[in-house]
This record gives C-alpha cells, structure tokens and sequence, in this order.
C-alpha cells in the first residue's frame, strides 16, 4: 500500500476515476472495551468506512454503469485493497469497487450486505476437544472452513454488463477454501467470512 502525504494536502478535492471510490478510513480502536491502551502493533487494521465520492462507473461494451454505492454509505472492503492516502488531515483509500465486499447497513457486521459475487458466511463452530476428548488451546484448534450463507451479493457482470445470478442461496451450509476472504467478529461474539463466490467449494446437506 502506498502513502501520499504532502502531495494531497496542497489539494482541496479528489475526484475518483473509472469505477473507483474513496472511502474515508474507520478510526481504529486505540483502547480496549475496559479502557486499556492498546499499541499500534495490537490495534486490529480497520477494514471499513465511510463513501465520499465515487467514479463515473464501470464501463462495459458500450455502456458506463453506475457505481452500486453512494456517498454516505459505511462499507467494508478487502484488507489490502486500495491507495492509502492523506487528505484534510484524515486518513482515506482510494480502490476499486470490486474491492468493496459489502455495505454496512447497522454497526453489527451480521447486518453486512454483500455486493456482487461476494458471500457472506456465519462460520461454524471449532471443536473444542479431540475424538479422544483432550481440551484443545485456542492455538490448535483447527480453523474450521465450513459455515452456514447469511447473504450473498446480486452476481457479478458478464460482459454485457448484466447480473449473472451466484448458485449458492443463505440458508445454505458451505464449504469453503480455507484461507480465502475476510474475516469478521460480530458483537453477538461469532465468527464470520466474507469471500468471493468463487472461494466455495460445495454446498452441503
């Protein structure tokens, strides 16, 4: 990722090109929910913020397509996605709109709406013993790659530019490549995983 400083702040505007957006970056938490300062090296890197301008869209054939999020929206995007940039004194990041994995409709990442061939997954639960009924640390347990769909985005683009609807619906129990998409605590202390379409190997029954 690359940093601007002192190159943007003699500007007062950026304008996003194409089908890119800048996001005004989250503030990352500097103390702990029981008041503890946290260093840098602690602080979890945000993976969201806030929409404050937008390309002109997507060009495909011979039409432009509008951006699917507007100025104002609270998003999420992949972790190394973008241009990180300084600009009127905050931190902000320009990227394209394929990297924004959802839309932020509550502060509760449950509520996340994802977008194109994003899917949204509530990750199952990793055993908490052996088969021989050993405890295991939170260290070893193996990092489950199953998990139930909550939401899944419209589809991606085909080259004509219209909707290609994703095979896989919520409701349904997924596996999973084990190292692909994002990974999100919700408040209710589950774990979840937005990743592309793609990144599912087999729905289960």
């Amino acid at each position: 990722m690359v940093m601007f400083n002192s190159l943007i702040f003699q500007y007062t505007s950026i304008k996003p090109l194409g089908d890119r957006v800048l996001v005004k970056i989250k503030t990352v938490e500097e103390k702990t929910g029981g008041g503890i300062l946290l260093p840098s090296s602690a602080q979890s890197k945000p993976q969201g913020g806030e929409v404050v301008a937008v390309g002109e869209g997507k060009s495909i054939s011979s039409k432009t397509l509008d951006i699917s999020v507007k100025t104002g929206a609270k998003v999420v995007y992949s972790k190394y996605a973008g241009t990180e940039v300084e600009f009127d004194g905050e931190s902000h990041l320009i990227l394209k709109e394929d990297d924004i994995v959802g839309i932020l409709e509550t502060e509760d990442i449950k509520d996340l709406k994802p977008l194109n061939d994003r899917v949204f997954i509530k990750v199952a639960v990793a055993e908490e013993k052996t088969a021989g009924g050993l405890l295991l640390t939170e260290a070893s347990k193996e990092k489950p790659s199953i998990g139930s769909v909550i939401a899944v985005g419209p589809g991606p683009l085909d080259e004509e530019g219209n909707t290609k609807p994703l095979s896989i619906s919520p409701g349904n129990t997924v596996l999973y490549s084990k190292y692909a998409g994002n990974d999100f605590k919700g408040t209710d202390g589950s774990n979840y995983i937005a990743l592309r379409a793609s990144d599912v190997m087999a729905v289960l029954s």
